[in-house]
C-alpha cells in the first residue's frame, strides 16, 4: 500500500476485502491466565468459573465475566459433579434361614387405592419358618400404635419371635415399643 500510495480503505475496496479483517489485531492468547485457571480448578475441584474468577482477581488478573467464561470453557474446565454414595442393595450378609416357628417374622405394608382416590393400607405379618400368615390388618390409615397393638396380640397368641424383619421405619418403632429385638433388612 505504501509503494502504490493507496490508503488502506481504498486498497480493501479494490481487492474486495472488509477493512475490519485487515485492521483487526489478534487478541492475546492469555497463556498465563489459562495456566493459573487450570491450576486453581485443579486444586479446587468444586469451584465454578465465577469462584475461579475471584481467585484470579486476587492474583491481579481482572477481566469481565464473559471473557472469563469463554476461557474457562475453552480450557475444558467444568465443575465436577459429586457422585452419589453407593448404598448397598439388600443385605451384605445372607439372611439366616429360620428353622422353627417364631424364629423370624416378616412385617410389610401393602397399599392400594380405590377409584375415588381413597387409599387402603394392609399390614401383613408372616412367620417365615412355616410361611404362615399371622395377621392381615386393613384400614385407610394404620398408625404405629395400631401396629404395636397388633404385635402385642400376636405375641400373646404365638409367643415372642426371635426377630422381626421389616423394610419400614414404622415397624422398627412399633417393635421397639414392644421390647422386641428388631432386624431391619431389605426384602
Amino acid at each position: 500500500m505504501r509503494d502504490y500510495q493507496v490508503s488502506q480503505r481504498r486498497a480493501c475496496v479494490l481487492i474486495g476485502v472488509d477493512p475490519k479483517t485487515v485492521r483487526r489485531e489478534r487478541s492475546p492468547d492469555h497463556a498465563e491466565i489459562r495456566e493459573e485457571m487450570r491450576e486453581i480448578a485443579g486444586l479446587r475441584r468444586r469451584f465454578g468459573y465465577r469462584r475461579v474468577g475471584v481467585m484470579l482477581e486476587r492474583k491481579g488478573h481482572i477481566m469481565n465475566h464473559k471473557k472469563l467464561y469463554r476461557l474457562y470453557r475453552e480450557e475444558g474446565l467444568s465443575v465436577r459433579c459429586r457422585r452419589g454414595r453407593k448404598r448397598a442393595r439388600g443385605s451384605r450378609t445372607p439372611m439366616p434361614v429360620p428353622l422353627r416357628p417364631n424364629d423370624r417374622w416378616s412385617m410389610d405394608f401393602v397399599a392400594d387405592t380405590f377409584g375415588a382416590s381413597r387409599r387402603l393400607r394392609i399390614l401383613a405379618i408372616n412367620d417365615d419358618a412355616c410361611r404362615e400368615n399371622l395377621c392381615l390388618v386393613g384400614d385407610t390409615s394404620i398408625s404405629g400404635v395400631r401396629v404395636a397393638r397388633e404385635l402385642d396380640t400376636l405375641v400373646r397368641l404365638y409367643g415372642k419371635p426371635a426377630c422381626i424383619v421389616s423394610d419400614n421405619v414404622l415397624g422398627r418403632e412399633a417393635a421397639a415399643e414392644n421390647g422386641q429385638q428388631v432386624s431391619l433388612r431389605r426384602l
